[in-house]
């Protein structure tokens, strides 16, 4: 697997990576299904008639997207807001993942370019990247479009666009992510894929999705960006 990956991280010029999974848990301290029941409270404030399984959705990012999906445009943005808010103020509580500032600094220094490319807002991931002293590793950050959730991730086109600001080919990059829409958002971009399975329940699943290389610990890829920079 050491050395899969190895031959993987040799072969492209740039590493990409989710946010919430391979460099903190972004609602560690403030979990997303209050955050999501929060959001139907924003619903239901403004007159829409919330149905059950969604009354009881846990993630605040598929309150949003189901929100997007009605069509009112206006409460999307509402719902926006509430949930930009919301993860400016769980950054604050983030609980770091092992090994992923390791992981930004060894490909820094191993002179390979990081960005950042979310689903979460931008502005909670560059406040998190300040706060940890990780804000000049880190360009660009790419976060999730305005009140826009078709965007998200699998969408690939927050992946294409930090492709494009990096001025390298989609095949010269690889994004390591903890779900399967970083996978298959990967997959539609053209860019390789590490899937991170920080639960064992994962892995099969992103096997399946024909992810380049499954790891279950940060740990793999800071290994080896740290070998190279030793080379």
């Amino acid at each position: 697997m050491t050395a899969d990956l190895g031959r993987l991280l040799a072969g492209v010029g740039a590493v990409l990576l989710d946010f919430d999974g391979p460099v903190c848990s972004i609602f560690a301290g403030y979990p997303a299904p209050q955050v999501a029941a929060e959001l139907v409270d924003v619903l239901r404030r403004h007159g829409v008639d919330v149905p059950p399984d969604l009354a009881g959705e846990p993630d605040p990012l598929e309150v949003l997207r189901r929100t997007g999906a009605a069509g009112d445009h206006g409460v999307t943005r509402a719902v926006e807001d509430a949930l930009c808010a919301a993860e400016r103020r769980a950054v604050e509580t983030a609980e770091p993942t092992p090994y992923g500032r390791e992981v930004i600094v060894a490909a820094r220094q191993a002179g390979m370019p990081v960005a950042a490319v979310s689903n979460n807002s931008a502005g909670a991931v560059i406040a998190y990247l300040a706060a940890h002293r990780l804000a000049g590793y880190v360009s660009p950050v790419v976060g999730r479009a305005y009140a826009d959730p078709d965007l998200m991730k699998p969408n690939p086109e927050p992946i294409l666009q930090a492709v494009r600001a990096l001025g390298l080919a989609p095949a010269g990059c690889v994004l390591v992510g903890d779900s399967l829409s970083d996978i298959e958002g990967a997959r539609a971009a053209g860019v390789r894929v590490v899937g991170y399975a920080n639960r064992p329940q994962k892995v099969r699943g992103f096997h399946a999705a024909h992810a380049d290389i499954v790891i279950t610990s940060m740990e793999e890829v800071a290994r080896v960006l740290i070998d190279r920079t030793s080379d």
